[in-house]
């Protein structure tokens, strides 16, 4: 039976020495993709309300808020942090049946936690391996989007553990912190359904403020409801049904990770790629697109498809990176996904959006059997005026666990997101700190960040 005790116990005992070489390294990897989009996401207008909101509350402290110079608390840090790493949906993904979070929602929670405490490089890979250690098992045995809770519900949880753990607080005070953050915090799948709304990139940052919020109110002697998962209308009651976690202190569910090519949802990341490829290779002209079809996995039909909402009617950066029709439509324009397809000017054009109607999304079973035995299928149809119908068909795409991004790919994925802020000399001092994080100090790599 799973219990905050467990996990507890579970995160005590993760040390860096537990974790084996391939696992230290997708850490690595992780942490460096997670700096690189926060830096990317830097310039963003609701980055600027959530930073104008924390200046308005935040005191001074020890922790940076990234790219500003400014120093503030660890509850502060990581609502501000986290919605720099989430909000530009370039994020990683963890691929279970029935559930699909963000780990690196964690990162910035347990790099602030860490860099108040003095931390290592080395503690703090312990750290973020037990936050994607307990989010993978949450996802892969408690999927709550089916009972109407958002992911973020698991963030929380598996936030305050991690952060907890960073803050070297006792077995008995991480049981409180679990206990205090999972059953004050749960959050509503409406967040991702019917019209989408900047909230949407936001929600994590909210779960990882609240997460490192429980875990100093426990330190400082606050007392939870340490039978958070089994009490009577406890967590497994109301929120996710009955579950049992299979945690194992060699943190391998990060292996089971995936990176993302294109700035898009992640249920769309194999059907962008497929029309990316199809429309270089066919060298197909958009103007004479007559339909677009995509026959996709249930998870996508129903999030990004049309299932929880109009994914048609696109007029705002939140609604193009949740919706499979403009995603496409832009992609197929062209001929790429990157932070510039969700300007104001690119959703609006009048091609995009002849083009996003003309898209359906189709789900289909055997290709649902397929996303729950570990593929991310995806078989798109491009129509044109003469007849003609192209077609490519996908398993999975570069960055799926099964063809993972090497060090080269994601180098490149960070400088494309840091050119415009850091030189290269900057950028090379960064990626050799995250590659060589055991041997640094936390306070070492956050300063490079201002």
């Amino acid at each position: 039976m799973t219990t905050t005790a467990e996990l507890a116990a579970f995160a005590r005992d993760v040390e860096y020495e537990s974790l084996s070489g391939p696992v230290r390294d997708e850490l690595k990897k992780r942490l460096l993709d997670s700096l690189g989009i926060a830096v990317g996401a830097m310039e963003a207008e609701t980055s600027a309300v959530v930073r104008s909101t924390v200046d308005e509350y935040a005191g001074d402290g020890d922790c940076r808020l990234w790219g500003s110079g400014r120093h503030t608390s660890p509850v502060a840090a990581a609502m501000y942090n986290t919605t720099l790493v989430r909000y530009l949906d370039y994020m990683d993904s963890f691929l279970a049946p029935g559930e699909t979070p963000h780990p690196s929602d964690n990162v910035a929670a347990v790099l602030a936690v860490a860099e108040q405490q003095g931390r290592s490089g080395a503690e703090l890979l312990a750290s973020l391996a037990v936050a994607y250690e307990v989010q993978g098992e949450l996802a892969w045995n408690a999927p709550v989007r089916g009972r109407g809770w958002d992911h973020v519900t698991h963030t929380v949880v598996s936030a305050a553990t991690a952060a907890g753990d960073a803050r070297g607080l006792d077995t008995e005070q991480l049981r409180n912190a679990i206990g205090i953050a999972g059953t004050a915090h749960n959050a509503l799948r409406v967040t991702r359904t019917g019209g989408i709304n900047e909230w949407k990139g936001v929600a994590s940052a909210n779960a990882a403020r609240n997460a490192v919020h429980s875990v100093v109110l426990a330190d400082h002697g606050m007392e939870g409801p340490v039978d958070l998962f089994e009490g009577q209308k406890g967590w497994k009651e109301v929120i996710s049904g009955p579950f049992q976690l299979d945690l194992d202190t060699g943190c391998e569910r990060v292996l089971d990770t995936m990176t993302k090519r294109y700035v898009a949802e992640t249920y769309a990341q194999s059907a962008v790629e497929g029309i990316v490829e199809l429309a270089a290779g066919e060298d197909i002209d958009h103007e004479r697109v007559e339909a677009i079809t995509l026959q996709t996995f249930h998870g996508a039909a129903l999030i990004i498809g049309g299932g929880e909402g109009n994914r048609h009617d696109v007029q705002t950066k939140a609604q193009a990176d949740h919706s499979l029709p403009y995603m496409l439509s832009a992609a197929l324009v062209d001929g790429e996904l990157t932070r510039e397809s969700y300007t104001p000017e690119r959703i609006h054009r009048e091609g995009v959006q002849r083009l996003l109607e003309t898209v359906s999304v189709d789900e289909d079973d055997t290709l649902t059997e397929r996303f729950e035995a570990g593929a991310m299928p995806a078989i798109v149809d491009v129509a044109v005026d003469d007849g003609t119908v192209y077609r490519v068909e996908k398993d999975a795409f570069a960055g799926h666990p099964s063809k993972p991004m090497s060090w080269d790919d994601l180098v490149a994925k960070f400088e494309s997101m840091t050119a415009d802020r850091y030189d290269e000399a900057h950028r090379d001092r960064i990626v050799e700190t995250v590659r060589g994080i055991e041997d640094h100090e936390v306070a070492d790599l956050v300063a490079l960040l201002d």
